[in-house]
This record gives C-alpha cells, structure tokens and sequence, in this order.
C-alpha cells in the first residue's frame, strides 16, 4: 500500500483539496508546483506515487514523466490528472509509461480509485518476484 503521495499541479486549489482528502485517508502527502519543484521533491521524498499534471510552468509534465523514465530510472507510479484530453495526447503519456490517466474535473472518489487500483497492481507484480 502506498504510503507517501507527491501531488504536483500548479492549481494550488486542486492540490489543497487534494492534500485534504489524501490525508483524510491516512496518505502522507508532499506537493510541488512546478516540473523543477516535482524533480527536486521526487529525489528528497521518495513518494510511493506521483499525481502529476501535465500543464505546469517551467517544466512541462511530459517532460517530468520523460525525465522519471529516462533519466532517473524509477519505476515511480504516475496518475496523471489532466485537463488534456485529446485521445493524441492521452497516448502520448502512456508512451512515455505513464500508470492511470483522469482528466480534470475528476471527482476525487475517482483519484481514490485510480490511486488503489495502481498499489494493487503494483502488490501484484511485487508478488510475482516472489
């Protein structure tokens, strides 16, 4: 189960109301506002799993989810939470392996939801080295 979630989105709304009902489930939660803050806090924090958007300054969430991949080489779980939602742009993100997409406005049960479903994946695989 994970522990630690890392919300990262510039919409300091969507990340308040996501930290308060996070933390309402027992989920530690560390937020960042940028693609840089999100890099930075992924190497200190360590999170179990990432909330990431992928319209953020600086930075962009592609090139986070690229960087996560390619560069950092971590197997980081990754809902992506996105106004964007053209079908190009949706495969775009699962190419670059991102986990679970939702598209904004997203009901927070759903963002629960999509949250359990990856750490019972991610349970599973871990079962299957075993």
């Amino acid at each position: 189960m994970f522990k630690k979630i890392l919300i990262a989105d510039d919409e300091r709304d969507v990340v308040e109301l996501l930290k308060v009902a996070l933390k309402r489930e027992g989920f530690e939660v560390v937020v960042a506002f940028d693609g840089e803050e999100t890099k930075r806090r992924i190497l200190e924090e360590n999170p179990d799993l990432l909330i990431l958007d992928l319209v953020m300054p600086g930075i962009s969430g592609w090139d986070v989810l690229n960087w996560i991949r390619e560069q950092a080489k971590t197997s980081l779980p990754i809902l992506i939470l996105s106004a964007k939602d053209s079908l190009e742009e949706i495969k775009k993100t699962y190419d670059l392996e991102a986990d679970y997409y939702l598209v904004k406005p997203v009901r927070v049960k759903d963002i629960l939801k999509g949250i359990y479903t990856l750490s019972a994946l991610k349970e599973f695989k871990n079962s299957e080295r075993s």
